[in-house]
């Protein structure tokens, strides 16, 4: 389907219809998040049907079996559902007052949560983003522009159209969400360029994708989701547990952006440790990248040595990359020079190297005896999520409500004037 839509027209309308959702009070918005959910129950099988069809094109264009598990919806409409109930019962953000004090002047100055006004979201693959994406762009008073993959075409058409009329219900406009239904890839650089009415990028997907927004855009881009993770065991770690972590962090989900990808082992447990981790892992299909202290370890020459851009890989598959260090500054120093800033753990029993660890790794989620594949807005409270967020401004890690908020100062006096 290569139909043209008319983006600086999508953009306009969204934009005039800011104001509108930006004074929607909180019920308006709950009751679109609520008639989303009955519709989605009521439509499932015109939404699996469509979700189906493009399964079908997908395969037929020989995509690979990650991506048609990321398209498909299938035994996944509950857990999207309850995700829009997690996002209803959630705060509303718009209009809270933080930060306020009196100043010398008699001046009130306080900050008023606003929303950010017209988002372009830019993803690939996963449907399941569309109701995310829109659940959150309702509840904090944002208006969308929704650009999915041409993979998922069939299935965004019928959630978004399900989604206008949720909105219609509770009499806000169904243009604050759209969808642009072209498979067209000109269009995106065209989106990027729509800085009048646009007020900002967030792409999903892949680092392909999210570089082409960077360099293409006038507008505001927050990009991230990509995950090279790693996880430290120190020599005081308590291997036991510290196995269950990396077999979770490793083999839950390998497909997405928080899965481990690389595991670093402390030469005083590596013996014990790396052996171990081996066995485990590889009932469970794992393959493996050594470098020559782990590949020595093992005795076995079956086992494949790590090369150099094996450590700069986002795996997104059952491969686990093992590097032996002597020490936490090693580890801190392998972290520093191939880590995407996504998600990096420390498995220890040391306070001190907990501590260091935290001060010194600079990811949007740092952990201390946990996996990895917590990084996620449902796992964190936020209900879901837009995105994950690498960069420093103007959010970090999982982006919830008062992620896609601003704020405008509040100032109230008593007619006073500047001397």
């Amino acid at each position: 389907m290569k139909a043209h839509a008319n983006l600086k027209q999508m953009a306009q309308t969204a934009k005039k219809l800011t104001f509108q959702m930006a004074a929607a009070c909180s019920k308006q918005k709950n009751d679109v998040l609520e008639a989303m959910m009955e519709n989605l129950k009521k439509n499932q099988q015109s939404i699996l049907e469509a979700n189906f069809k493009d399964i079908a094109l997908t395969k037929a264009n020989g995509l690979n079996e990650a991506l048609l598990e990321r398209l498909s919806l299938e035994n996944k409409l509950e857990g999207i559902i309850h995700d829009i109930e997690q996002v209803m019962l959630l705060p509303d953000p718009i209009g809270e007052i933080f930060d306020e004090k009196n100043l010398p002047n008699q001046l009130h100055l306080a900050r008023y949560r606003t929303p950010i006004g017209v988002l372009g979201i830019i993803y690939e693959s996963r449907p399941n983003v569309t109701i995310d994406i829109s659940a959150l762009t309702i509840k904090s008073g944002n208006c969308a522009l929704l650009r999915g993959g041409s993979e998922t075409l069939h299935t965004n058409q019928v959630l978004v159209d399900l989604i206008q009329k949720s909105l219609a219900s509770a009499n806000l406009p169904s243009g604050a969400i759209q969808l642009v239904a072209s498979s067209d890839r000109s269009q995106v650089k065209e989106l990027l360029q729509l800085h009048e009415s646009i007020d900002l990028i967030i792409p999903r997907g892949s680092a392909s994708l999210q570089e082409f927004c960077r360099k293409n855009s006038t507008i505001p881009v927050i990009t991230g989701g990509i995950g090279i993770c790693h996880l430290f065991v120190d020599e005081t770690a308590d291997l036991e547990r510290s196995l269950q972590v990396i077999v979770n962090a490793k083999t839950q989900r390998p497909n997405v952006c928080n899965a481990l990808d690389t595991l670093i082992v402390h030469v005083a447990v590596a013996p014990l440790f790396i052996p171990k981790i081996i066995e485990v892992l590889s009932n469970k299909q794992v393959a493996f990248r050594l470098d020559e202290t782990a590949w020595h370890l093992m005795q076995n020459p079956s086992y494949k040595l790590a090369e150099t851009n094996d450590w700069d890989t986002e795996w997104l598959s059952l491969v686990l990359g093992i590097k032996v260090v002597a020490n936490l500054q090693e580890a801190i120093d392998h972290i520093h020079l191939h880590s995407t800033g996504h998600s990096d753990g420390i498995l220890t029993e040391n306070h001190q190297n907990a501590e260091r660890f935290i001060k010194e790794i600079d990811s949007a989620a740092v952990y201390v005896n946990a996996s990895t594949r917590f990084t996620d807005g449902g796992q964190f409270g936020f209900g879901a999520e837009v995105a994950i967020s690498t960069q420093k401004l103007h959010a970090r890690g999982p982006m919830g409500l008062k992620e896609l908020t601003s704020y405008k100062w509040i100032i109230k006096g008593d007619y006073q004037i500047r001397t």
